[in-house]
């Protein structure tokens, strides 16, 4: 295999990576997310508001590691 066949697998993988990121967003703009959970911080003051999602975060976390961690084990077999 050549420089210009690797670089075109790679360029074509990045783009079907990037066209199923894009459609997880689209998807994920219809339907709501947790995003108000017990442990999220909230603080408003006058016109500001700060929002900081710790426990949605580390909700999102767990569940993407758990699902890195079973793809892995999956693809080792």
């Amino acid at each position: 295999m050549n420089g210009y066949e690797t670089l075109a697998r790679v360029l074509l993988t990045m783009g079907a990576v990037l066209l199923l990121l894009g459609i997880i967003v689209l998807l994920l703009g219809k339907v709501s997310l947790p995003g108000r959970l017990p442990g999220d911080i909230v603080i408003q003051r006058g016109g500001c508001t700060l929002f900081v999602p710790l426990m949605t975060s580390l909700l999102l976390s767990l569940l993407l590691t758990l699902l890195v961690n079973i793809i892995v084990r999956l693809l080792r077999r």
